[in-house]
């Protein structure tokens, strides 16, 4: 398993082959499992926008500039947009109107709020067809395509993992991203719901919100633990679980005290191969990245269908035994 996870992160952080032929249609390009059509209509402009408030998003700009190098060879640009640090329905609304604005033929977003949906729709009906990544909002919309985790059963995923690390009782403190954010809300409710369901002698502390960032994580748990000295795990939904694995460490409490949280990045795993993560579930960013637009661009080039309208990532949940 861990085999796989260094694979793809290096694929990320080296990125991949510069430019690919045409020759090589019939292969997906590294760390990608989506081939390149043919192109026959001409110049295609695809715009990537995502944010960059976190060290999860690393692997997603890696993914979209790696999509940028392969689909080169097939007359086919891919540009990254930053929305920014801070995560909101506004700044997709204004990088969606923005995209339009420059008349590019498809976009690639994380819309992740509610409050999004209109903005897609209104691409769809002006001819820009919008492929969804990582998380979107409850809203429908008239997206082309999601690729994504479902939130609601990773985190009852989570939930089972939790309830059996703490034996079915204890307190575990919940940190959320944003309360806005439906994916970050089905992430808890998900665990939370479970574990309610399944596991009532373990109390639960919060939820809180750190507004994926580290630091923030890192404060709430030293505030857990003043209140609650007896808490036994952590779960963050969403960005900067580091933070809170530095707190267990920083505070002497590791083997005391796990986190769990989600993504393989640099930052999570150093925490789960010294013991203060204790759970990290991956959600492949990088492939979402890569393949959500080369499947835009085979939607742009020969008007190829994306396999499904929601196109399910399964992560895998590693432990410190997988990490050694």
């Amino acid at each position: 398993m861990i085999s796989k996870i260094t694979k793809l992160t290096a694929a990320a952080a080296f990125g991949v082959a510069s430019v690919f032929s045409v020759a090589n249609a019939a292969e997906p390009p590294k760390g990608g499992t989506v081939a390149a059509v043919e192109n026959t209509k001409g110049p295609i402009k695809i715009a990537f926008l995502s944010f960059q408030n976190n060290p999860f998003w690393t692997p997603v700009t890696d993914g979209a500039k790696a999509a940028n190098d392969y689909l080169k060879g097939f007359n086919a640009t891919v540009d990254f947009v930053d929305l920014g640090n801070e995560l909101s329905a506004e700044a997709v609304v204004a990088g969606i109107e923005g995209a339009l604005a420059k008349q590019y033929n498809g976009i690639v977003v994380v819309p992740i709020f509610d409050g999004t949906a209109r903005i897609i729709n209104e691409a769809t009906e002006a001819g820009v067809p919008v492929f969804n990544i990582v998380a979107e909002g409850a809203a429908p919309s008239e997206r082309l395509a999601f690729i994504g985790q479902d939130a609601t059963s990773a985190g009852e995923q989570i939930g089972k993992f939790i309830q059996e690390k703490m034996n079915g009782k204890g307190k575990l403190g919940v940190i959320t991203g944003y309360f806005g954010a439906t994916q970050h809300t089905q992430r808890m409710n998900g665990a939370v719901d479970y574990l309610k369901a399944n596991a009532p002698d373990i109390q639960i502390v919060g939820p809180f919100e750190n507004k994926d960032k580290a630091e923030e994580a890192y404060s709430l748990v030293q505030d857990m633990m003043t209140s609650n000295p007896d808490l036994s795990m952590v779960y963050v939904t969403a960005g900067g679980p580091f933070g809170a694995a530095k707190a267990v460490k920083d505070l002497g409490l590791t083997g005391k005290v796990g986190v769990v949280g989600f993504d393989h990045t640099p930052d999570n795993m150093q925490y789960l191969k010294t013991g203060e993560m204790v759970g990290l579930l991956d959600q492949a960013p990088y492939q979402q990245a890569l393949d959500a637009s080369v499947l835009l661009y085979n939607y742009l080039a020969a008007g190829t269908e994306p396999p499904a309208k929601v196109i399910p990532v399964v992560g895998n949940l590693l432990t410190p035994a997988d990490a050694k």
